[in-house]
């Protein structure tokens, strides 16, 4: 049986289809415009990262959520895919507010994620730390407190540090207790640390078999080359190394939980181009335990 549709039906169906085409196209126009959006957001003005730990308390918590803003320092642009595979890419960092101050918190791919004794990026191991030491500085800790020649400001949480300072040594386990560079030329700990010069981009330095501990992971991340130490000398690749200029600026970053946090008093300086933001505020907060929203902790600035 053949069903025959008069003009008038046929010329309605055709409208309804058109109507119906248009309103698929405009979804997965909108639908696209939405993605772009929420990627360009993610790469040039925020992110949101997890707190899994309680080295930052009391300020941060485990479970807390924390905003970055990125514009605030200058958002990075690189080749994402390469990255994720793992390989080293160039990072460009855009024009940002402000420079990074002494305080500071800051969200940064851990410079360590695959050996401990090269510098990398892993696209998805990031660490969240105060920042203490700028570039030029120089830091030291002083029986648990830390210090920068000629700033008097409060690095950290002081109160923590004058608790780290009463301790007796005998109390800590060793793994907590010993620190950067892990050397016998350097016997620090988590109550007497350095003078440590945290090397500024442009900064020139002589290099020693004594220093060379310090800064050779920096000197290779910087070079790609290979630092070596034979015969009493430093050598890169095989030309020797008297001296270096640094073309990266550095950060020394702490914990707030000085007891046990791992931050840059184990593995040392931190690279510019691997500090993803400024942390600004909780935007989100849940009790690990419980798994209660932690509204005392909304909306919560990050200082």
């Amino acid at each position: 049986m053949v069903v025959r549709i008069s003009g008038e039906k046929a010329a309605a169906i055709r409208k309804l289809l058109r109507k119906l085409f248009n309103i698929v196209v405009d979804i997965v126009f909108y639908g696209c415009i939405a993605v772009v959006a929420y990627v360009a957001g993610q790469v040039l003005l925020f992110a949101s990262f997890k707190i899994p730990t309680d080295s930052m308390q009391p300020g941060l918590v485990g479970g807390d959520y924390a905003l970055v803003w990125k514009p605030i320092l200058g958002a990075r642009v690189f080749n994402l895919f390469d990255a994720v595979k793992g390989e080293k890419v160039p990072i460009h960092r855009l024009p940002g507010l402000r420079k990074v101050r002494r305080n500071d918190v800051l969200v940064f791919h851990f410079p360590y994620p695959h050996r401990g004794d090269s510098i990398g990026m892993h696209i998805l191991k990031y660490y969240i730390k105060r920042c203490v030491a700028l570039p030029g500085d120089t830091f030291r800790i002083d029986n648990g407190i830390y210090r920068v020649n000629g700033v008097t400001d409060t690095l950290g949480i002081y109160h923590r540090q004058a608790e780290l300072s009463e301790m007796a040594d005998s109390t800590f386990r060793q793994e907590i207790f010993r620190c950067f560079p892990f050397d016998s030329t350097y016997r620090w700990n988590v109550k007497h640390f350095g003078p440590l010069y945290v090397p500024r981009k442009g900064s020139k330095m002589a290099i020693d078999t004594q220093n060379i501990v310090l800064y050779g992971n920096l000197i290779a991340y910087e070079t790609g080359r290979k630092i070596t130490v034979r015969e009493g000398q430093v050598f890169m690749d095989n030309n020797p190394l008297p001296a270096y200029t640094f073309t990266h600026d550095y950060y020394f970053m702490a914990g707030d939980w000085v007891f046990d946090s791992r931050d840059s008093r184990y593995w040392g300086l931190l690279p510019d181009d691997l500090i993803v933001g400024k942390a600004a505020v909780i935007w989100r907060s849940v009790d690990m335990r419980t798994k209660k929203f932690r509204w005392d902790r909304f909306l919560k600035k990050i200082q």
